[in-house]
């Protein structure tokens, strides 16, 4: 979960799907890589930088299981959902920075800044659960930062 100065969450639209789906940056963890490591690479791949500091972390891993209808579409039927570790992350720079659209494989088609409260509603509703625990961990991160 990325956070601006303002306390503000960072949400990507899904450019894989027809209706209005947002979701918080997210990907997979390489072999012999780190959690932090991994969650820094996919945070650069998915919006164009890691201008950003790691301020938090879900101890546990959270996961979700993707509805019947999906398990055999998404990634092309080899997964039935996720396992996830979740990182708190300040972003340092600058909006411009930002432009998830240009990188190498696209998974947003806009993104935008949001209060932590909407994301839920915001999202699929698989990940609901999941998305609910985030920020209740991580709401205290929802202020301007010092």
């Amino acid at each position: 979960m990325l956070f601006n100065s303002l306390g503000h969450i960072f949400v990507g639209q899904r450019i894989d799907t027809y209706k209005s789906a947002w979701q918080l940056p997210q990907g997979g963890i390489e072999q012999g890589e780190e959690p932090e490591a991994a969650a820094l690479r996919e945070l650069e791949e998915e919006i164009g930088t890691c201008n950003a500091k790691i301020i938090g972390e879900i101890e546990t891993w959270l996961d979700y299981d993707l509805p019947s209808e999906l398990a055999g579409k998404l990634w092309e039927g080899r997964f039935r959902g996720q396992t996830q570790k979740w990182f708190a992350m300040r972003f340092l720079g600058n909006d411009i920075e930002i432009n998830p659209t240009k990188v190498k494989n696209p998974e947003f088609s806009d993104w935008k800044w949001a209060n932590i409260g909407e994301i839920q509603k915001m999202t699929v509703p698989f990940k609901r659960e999941v998305y609910s625990k985030i920020v209740s961990e991580f709401s205290r991160f929802a202020k301007v930062a010092e």
